[in-house]
């Protein structure tokens, strides 16, 4: 069963202004009822000392709300880091990824990072999903993926994502639903620009873009890895940041009981 969570990165603003904590990703799980949540790079995990970690995850637990994990540029290091990080939380997922400033290994030297954490993972009991990203087109991580052959590895799978690489939703369906272990839930809306000449892609609340939430739920489903399907968000800034929080909020809030209410009627039963 996938169950719907939230991501620091519907809060991305918010973080980047500095008032946005893992705490509040906390408050906001428990005030609208989601079992998951998950931090992006953007909040780094490791920046927080022992202590600090320690209150997160004896919180979340008394919670009853899961932690899962993310890290960007995926190093031989990094990726050590965040597995015991993982381990520490009992996050089961680590969201990778790949890339990081003037970081952009091969698709070979990806592979062997990975192969030569299988060990680590497996004894951590933590799966790890790469994030389609940009530069690697959805057919290379998914020879990633199959190449690796192992149960602890999988993608990430974003809905908006692989438009930086030249693909859609089709695309990324097509070559990673089968591999997928997390979803990444994020709308858009695909618009010419008014010369013509030109396309911009933007943000918009879960239900009021292009993305086809059913189709992308019930082919994800279709497939037995997927553990979590997150809420992420790109709202376009306002002219006062005030509104732009408050927009940001309104959005994830917004958006996640649209997803919760999706998965519930295509379960056919009230699941959270």
């Amino acid at each position: 069963m996938i169950r719907p969570g939230i991501s620091s990165y519907a809060f991305g603003w918010a973080v980047n202004a500095g008032v946005f904590s893992p705490e509040d990703l906390l408050d906001v799980a428990v005030a609208e009822n989601l079992p998951v949540i998950q931090f992006g790079d953007h909040l780094p995990l490791h920046r927080l000392n022992p202590a600090a970690l320690e209150a997160l995850d004896d919180r979340a637990k008394r919670l009853g709300v899961e932690i899962e994990t993310g890290a960007r540029g995926l190093t031989r290091e990094h990726l050590q880091t965040y597995i015991g990080i993982s381990e520490r939380l009992g996050a089961r997922l680590l969201r990778f990824v790949i890339d990081g400033i003037g970081y952009e290994p091969a698709l070979e030297e990806v592979t062997d990072i990975i192969r030569d954490a299988l060990p680590a993972l497996r004894q951590a009991g933590v799966t790890l999903g790469i994030e389609n990203h940009d530069r690697f087109p959805c057919s290379a991580l998914r020879e990633l993926v199959d190449t690796v052959a192992d149960e602890q590895v999988g993608i990430c799978l974003d809905t908006a994502n692989s438009f930086g690489a030249g693909e859609g939703v089709r695309e990324a369906l097509e070559q990673l639903a089968p591999v997928c272990v997390n979803l990444h839930i994020k709308d858009f809306v695909i618009a010419r620009v008014p010369y013509l000449m030109g396309f911009t892609i933007t943000g918009r609340r879960l239900g009021d873009g292009m993305l086809p939430l059913v189709q992308v739920l019930k082919a994800v489903a279709s497939y037995p890895r997927c553990r979590s399907a997150i809420v992420e968000t790109w709202p376009p800034p306002e002219t006062e940041m005030t509104h732009t929080l408050e927009k940001e909020r309104e959005w994830a809030v917004h958006s996640v009981r649209v997803l919760r209410d999706t998965l519930n009627t295509i379960a056919g039963t009230n699941c959270y």
